[in-house]
């Protein structure tokens, strides 16, 4: 019993080690975020601007989703998939050679891979199988930026991402979702699984094919998640929902921009398209998942407390003012909306830390 109780502790240590890991991603691509939108930031550097997306996307998310399976699989070796992932995003932020970095995030994606395919040889389910396909294309989004730059990839990060939460949303919603829910999952996910192949042969056709998918399935998690009859709940079920609802909105917007315009050519339909889904849809889902999933993730409760409601709140008022300042060129309401973005996603990251701390 000791042994077993000492392991446990173990363990836990390494969950919150890596959780600490992807926070420092985190701040260190919101430091970049502040960069790139040609503001001041607490870090100078060119290295961090341009490395913006990768340790955002699979430095903090990738460790995040990664370790949530991780902990599913419930083997000790699993835990090298989010591990290399903080640590290749780690690589990318020092001096060490950027090569270095791509590759131990490839050695990361490679992991994340064989555990999903761990977890769907123990149960050959539908959902483990959306979610082995949303690991493949962090395998294949890591083997592309070894050869291709940045926008080139974004549609096979953002496939990843996709896919991952929608198997998430499905896995949690199931009964109100009904027996559709799994079907429609490995629909909207072969869809866009193949848009996003696409796009590395046929950018321009790929990317409107992946804009039509986002399109689907924002409409369908619309249409049968909890969101839509949650919302005229209290506390914790309207904050979930209202979160669910502003996410699956912005990447519908993703998906109507990448549909009209293909391969994004101008700085505001890319940068609505890539935040749009990244930090619109991405950064909602994580806002409404921390108080239901985080606490299994780190062993310690995460109560829900309506000061979520302002980070919520302030991550979607900038959004709109981002988007309509990148889209109509107007320079100071694309900074003014980044900028309330960066403070809305530390405010939530600093209310987690406290309602943790307090229980």
């Amino acid at each position: 019993m000791t042994s077993a109780l000492a392991a446990s502790e173990r363990t836990r240590g390494l969950r919150m080690t890596l959780i600490a890991l992807a926070g420092l991603s985190l701040l260190t691509g919101l430091n970049a975020g502040l960069l790139r939108l040609g503001l001041w930031a607490p870090v100078i550097s060119d290295r961090i601007a341009d490395l913006h997306g990768p340790v955002m996307v699979l430095g903090f998310m990738g460790t995040l989703i990664s370790l949530e399976r991780a902990q599913a699989l419930r083997n000790p070796l699993a835990y090298l998939a989010p591990g290399l992932f903080a640590l290749g995003s780690l690589v990318l932020l020092t001096g060490l050679p950027v090569a270095l970095g791509k590759l131990l995030l490839l050695d990361g994606a490679i992991a994340f891979l064989v555990v999903t395919l761990a977890l769907w040889r123990r149960a050959p389910l539908g959902l483990v199988a959306a979610q082995v396909l949303a690991a493949l294309f962090t395998v294949l989004a890591s083997v592309s930026w070894l050869f291709a730059e940045m926008p080139s990839v974004v549609i096979l990060l953002a496939a990843f991402l996709v896919i991952a939460i929608g198997s998430e949303r499905a896995e949690l919603a199931q009964l109100t979702m009904g027996r559709r829910a799994v079907p429609m999952l490995l629909a909207v996910s072969g869809f866009l699984a193949v848009a996003a192949a696409l796009s590395l042969a046929l950018p321009d056709w790929g990317a409107r094919a992946f804009g039509l998918g986002c399109l689907i399935t924002a409409a369908w998690l619309i249409r049968d998640d909890v969101g839509r009859r949650m919302i005229r709940s209290k506390g914790l079920r309207r904050f979930n929902a209202a979160a669910l609802l502003a996410g699956n909105v912005w990447l519908g917007l993703a998906g109507v921009v990448w549909f009209v315009v293909g391969q994004p050519t101008s700085a505001g339909a890319y940068d609505t398209v890539v935040h749009g889904v990244f930090l619109g849809f991405g950064m909602s889902m994580i806002m409404a998942h921390a108080p239901i999933i985080f606490p299994a993730v780190i062993g310690r409760p995460l109560p829900y407390r309506a000061p979520m409601w302002v980070p919520l709140v302030l991550l979607n008022a900038g959004l709109a003012v981002r988007f309509a300042g990148a889209l109509s060129q107007t320079t100071l309401a694309y900074q003014v909306g980044g900028t309330l973005t960066v403070a809305a996603v530390l405010l939530f990251a600093l209310t987690v830390v406290v309602s943790v701390v307090r229980g």
